[in-house]
């Protein structure tokens, strides 16, 4: 794997989710199929994920393992679903080692923008070179702090067209103010009928502990999102939100409350998954 590209740039946070999913991947009762996430993950070097895992990655997976399998199989199901309803192009926004574009079953209208950072991309498509996706994959090289809706436009994004956007791992990674300036592009960008899945994960005790056991630089990744509950702050920006718990989304696929979001267990906390909806004009 010589001719990949570095992923020196990159958070390992990506990676780190990657490997999540490839646990879940490899469990009978599995919630989705992702066959993409094992290799994504070994060609970043991250081969001890499995074999002798890193500081810390032990007790964050246990905290982390169940959530990420539940948002996985929710998103999936949610962005399938808003395309079947008529959204034929999907923003997959920080998209990192999502394979969505090629593991799901898209109508073959789909059109699929993945929106992360040159190297980021990069690194992908090198390994996904003998998989053909099912849809039309277009791969936007731009950073979400710099202008990515003229470079999702320049990719041939519809502003005037319905959209499913996956905002997946971002929100509670921004500051409230930085958050709220995502959301006022997304829906700067969105025509009515437009849906946006979404998940809010205000930090708590036990993943603060769990993080920095891993890393200083994990320790500071959660820095808020929007404050209060998700209805109120996509009411702000003209949407109609419906967040559930992730302990019943996770009920509702026969697995038990996420370790860090189970009241149960002391340090734990909130968290959301959601819907949201750009009301259609009259």
């Amino acid at each position: 794997m010589s001719t990949l590209p570095s992923l020196t740039s990159i958070a390992g946070t990506s990676i780190g989710v990657a490997a999540l999913r490839a646990l879940e991947d490899g469990r009978e009762d599995r919630l989705f199929h992702d066959p993409y996430a094992e290799r994504f993950v070994r060609a970043a070097g991250g081969d001890g994920y499995w074999d002798t895992a890193p500081t810390g990655w032990a007790a964050f997976a246990a905290l982390m393992g169940e959530q990420v399998a539940v948002r996985t199989r929710y998103f999936d199901e949610v962005l399938l679903r808003a395309v079947a309803e008529g959204c034929e192009q999907v923003v997959l926004l920080a998209s990192g080692m999502d394979a969505r574009a090629y593991r799901l079953d898209w109508p073959g209208r789909t059109r699929v923008f993945e929106v992360d950072v040159a190297e980021v991309l990069a690194f992908k498509a090198a390994l996904l070179r003998d998989a053909e996706p099912a849809c039309e994959c277009v791969e936007v090289a731009t950073d979400l702090r710099l202008d990515w809706p003229r470079a999702l436009r320049e990719a041939g994004f519809a502003p005037g067209a319905p959209t499913a956007w996956l905002l997946e791992g971002i929100l509670y990674a921004l500051t409230s103010e930085a958050a709220h300036g995502l959301l006022d592009r997304v829906t700067s960008l969105s025509a009515p009928g437009s849906i946006a899945a979404f998940e809010h994960l205000p930090d708590n005790p036990a993943l603060r502990a769990a993080r920095t056991a891993i890393s200083a630089e994990m320790a500071n990744l959660w820095l808020g999102g929007p404050e209060g509950e998700p209805d109120s702050w996509w009411g702000r920006h003209g949407w109609t939100a419906q967040a559930r718990d992730v302990r019943e989304v996770a009920a509702a696929y026969g697995r038990p409350a996420p370790a860090a979001f189970d009241p149960a267990r002391e340090g734990s906390g909130p968290g959301w998954v959601g819907i949201a909806r750009l009301p259609k004009t009259e």
